[in-house]
């Protein structure tokens, strides 16, 4: 549950809190997937730390608020507010003009980090700035649920493939060979470890298995950089075209529709799915 806080630099962020249910390991991911899309040049807003005192949530009505807060105190986790950005939907994909080389470059990233959590029905993107004469660019977000080899560190290896068939930009037909020759040299050992460095020393204790916030510093750098050296064997390339999506999407909709109830079938969908068919003539009730 992150929130929208005026810091005293007088910036507007939103605060990601240490503790929310996703916990340290969250902004962990944050960080290092946030900076190092920021190094190779993809569009990302900015990341402050940001010390938060409980106190100043006194008031907050709701329960549930306030105890995230009251575990949040100390140092969270700060992403520039972009005011008047918007998703990046399905509506909007359908007329959003993206270079096959610009969605090659975020895939890549992700395919490198592991984030599955960009797809076409939760893209992670927003478009931005939507206001004035500036042209409106892709912004990459959240990035909490990427790099999932830190939750079991002994159980996958650097080479290992993911399936990146329904990323949000695969139907731009993203050139991910020319992304991996352009990136993959950029990603170093010495990159890595000056963005594993920004990661406080808070998030990164009692790790099991790492006797300090250094060794397992030095953990994500390894695994990262012989992610990049295996590219060969990760790399994805095959995405459905949208007429492939479509209808992906119009199958998977029969299906929930015929899972459903006789009378559930009457009421509309309003969750982004085809509607069910209006039958005036039959009541509930």
């Amino acid at each position: 549950m992150p929130g929208v806080v005026e810091a005293d630099d007088l910036g507007t962020y939103v605060v990601k809190f240490t503790g929310s249910a996703q916990g340290r390991k969250a902004l962990v991911a944050e960080v290092i997937v946030g900076e190092l899309a920021r190094a190779l040049g993809l569009r990302f807003p900015e990341l402050v730390l940001v010390h938060f005192d409980p106190s100043i949530a006194d008031e907050e009505p709701h329960q549930e608020v306030r105890d995230l807060h009251s575990a949040s105190a100390g140092i969270n986790l700060g992403m520039d507010f972009l005011p008047g950005a918007k998703d990046f939907t399905l509506e909007v994909a359908e007329t959003f003009p993206v270079d096959p080389l610009e969605a090659g470059r975020i895939v890549w990233l992700d395919a490198l980090t592991v984030n599955v959590d960009r797809t076409v029905h939760s893209s992670n993107l927003m478009v931005w700035p939507t206001l004035g004469i500036a042209p409106p660019r892709l912004w990459l977000i959240d990035h909490g649920a990427a790099l999932v080899f830190h939750h079991r560190w002994d159980a996958t290896e650097p080479e290992k493939a993911y399936d990146f068939r329904h990323h949000a930009l695969g139907h731009y037909a993203p050139d991910v060979r020319a992304a991996d020759a352009e990136l993959a040299p950029r990603v170093t050992e010495q990159l890595l470890r000056e963005i594993t460095a920004e990661v406080p020393d808070a998030w990164l204790a009692d790790e099991p298995g790492f006797a300090t916030p250094d060794a397992l510093r030095e953990a994500y750098t390894g695994y990262l950089h012989a992610r990049v050296r295996a590219s060969a064997a990760w790399l994805p390339t095959d995405f459905p075209t949208r007429e492939e999506l479509a209808a992906e999407q119009a199958l998977r909709a029969a299906k929930s529709q015929q899972g459903r109830p006789k009378w559930l079938q009457r009421v509309p969908d309003l969750h982004g799915k085809p509607a069910a068919e209006q039958d005036g003539a039959v009541h509930l009730g």
